[in-house]
């Protein structure tokens, strides 16, 4: 029995120490387990100290979705019907016949309130052609609102309620956005008032194509795209897209899918774009577009081979305008610029998003890459009439009604024709002036007696004129001419 007792203790003795020798490896097991899992949860946090993903979310939504509104719009559409008629193709000759009539139409989209007063900046082709814009805040009020300015080059629109107090979001540098950063898209698709998705930033710089130029001042679109993953759908058009912090980095504009709705690529207007053209608009009323005075081209590997250039980075100068400010400030056809003041310029969309930033008399800094060299050139911009003047609305809608793009004459042409002042007909578009007779090229002298220095100075006398003028001027040819035109 004592043996026994002896066995039973030394067996008990022996599996306690197991058990013990277990536990302790147990127990460093679970200490490097947690170890590992601790390590790639601190690798995927962007942000040191930050809260969680989910967190960030949920803060920048509520900062963000009170401001954000339903954007309804009512207008009417113009549309021709064709058809044939045999009867007037027995008697007449042709029996072709047309129809016009109009539509009503209806739209919807979204808005962000960028100011406590009421300004709403929302897209252009949200309440482009509307004759009554409706807006509901998240707290379902609705106001009538007016257009304070339209851009279709940028697809932009500043709007105006009467209201105080209102929430905002706040504009966020876009320049500073990351690829791989985390944003938010809040708006109204397909009516679903105050919806929040979530995505990363693409890609930057992305032009795809959907703007079309100005027809009246020939002034290009400016694609320049945010490009994001975030669900974007019908109704999201002017809505938020912001950053973790609840700032404003973008406003939506479009998307890319075959079938109309969201298929994995949205694309948003930058902050920074977005801001001075909104700026220009309540100021001006219409947007201060600069110029360098360039023809620019991507660098593709076509071209690098023809020109023998290395870095595929950056912007082909292909030629300059007589009188532009490149060529004035020493830039050559061949340069590739590599910078705009202390920004990287890499592609085509990118320089003209910086530009788009910058207003008539405004200077910037161009680095160019010349013969392996890098050279800096001190730039002053100029508005589409070749002055660094602030161009009124009212002045454009002048010139819209006439259908006529003005531009400064060259001194050396000024000389050829002994002239010492007028302004040039660069284009002559759909309107008054093309049903003169008059052409392209044309120098207008005098309107009326009074001479004509500039294209300022000829919309102010156009402005003052009731009933007709006498435009008087001269052909690059020599040939002088004057003609008649109805107001």
């Amino acid at each position: 029995m004592k043996k026994i007792g002896l066995v039973f203790i030394a067996a008990l003795l022996g599996g306690m120490t197991s058990i013990g020798v277990y536990k302790i490896f147990e127990s460093q097991n679970t200490s490097n387990s947690a170890a590992a899992e601790s390590v790639p949860t601190k690798m995927v946090n962007l942000m040191t100290g930050a809260p969680e993903i989910g967190a960030d979310y949920v803060t920048a939504a509520e900062m963000t979705v009170n401001a954000v509104v339903h954007v309804k719009t009512e207008g009417t559409r113009e549309l021709t019907q064709y058809g044939f008629d045999p009867f007037r193709e027995l008697f007449y000759g042709n029996g072709n016949i047309e129809r016009k009539y109009s539509q009503p139409t209806k739209g919807a989209g979204s808005g962000v309130i960028i100011s406590p007063d009421g300004y709403i900046v929302t897209n252009n082709h949200v309440v482009e052609n509307s004759e009554k814009i409706n807006i509901t805040l998240n707290n379902s009020k609705s106001y009538e609102a007016r257009v304070i300015g339209l851009d279709p080059t940028t697809d932009l629109a500043l709007l105006k309620i009467e209201e105080s107090n209102l929430p905002v979001v706040e504009f966020a540098n876009s320049d500073a956005t990351r690829v791989g950063e985390w944003v938010l898209a809040v708006g109204n698709p397909f009516n679903l008032t105050s919806t929040v998705t979530a995505g990363i930033i693409s890609a930057k710089a992305r032009d795809i194509n959907i703007l079309g130029n100005d027809p009246f001042t020939g002034a290009s679109s400016i694609e320049s795209f945010i490009q994001t993953d975030a669900a974007v759908n019908p109704g999201n058009s002017g809505g938020a897209l912001v950053n973790t912090k609840g700032e404003l980095v973008g406003i939506n504009a479009a998307i890319k899918s075959n079938t109309g709705s969201f298929a994995g690529y949205s694309f948003a207007i930058p902050s920074n774009l977005v801001k001075k053209v909104v700026e220009d608009l309540k100021e001006y009323g219409s947007v201060q577009r600069a110029y360098i005075g360039i023809s620019i081209r991507n660098i593709d590997e076509q071209l690098a081979k023809e020109k023998d250039i290395a870095d595929l980075n950056g912007v082909y100068v292909s030629g300059l305008t007589d009188g532009g400010s490149a060529k004035k400030a020493g830039l050559k056809e061949g340069d590739i610029i590599k910078k705009i003041d202390n920004t990287t310029i890499k592609n085509v969309p990118q320089l003209q998003e910086k530009l788009g930033q910058k207003r008539p008399g405004d200077l910037v800094n161009v680095t160019v890459l010349r013969d392996g060299e890098l050279l800096t050139k001190e730039v002053t911009l100029k508005n589409i009439e070749g002055s660094t003047a602030i161009i009124k609305k009212e002045d454009k809608e002048i010139l819209r009604t006439l259908g006529v793009r003005l531009a400064e004459v060259e001194k050396d042409e000024m000389k050829k024709l002994e002239i010492d002042h007028g302004v040039k007909v660069q284009e002559l578009l759909p309107g008054k002036m093309k049903s003169t007779g008059m052409s392209d090229g044309f120098i207008i002298l005098k309107i009326d007696s009074e001479i004509i220095n500039s294209a300022d100075e000829f919309t102010k006398v156009i402005e003052s004129k009731k009933g007709g003028v006498l435009i008087e001027g001269i052909y690059p040819d020599g040939q002088r001419a004057y003609y008649g035109l109805g107001l």
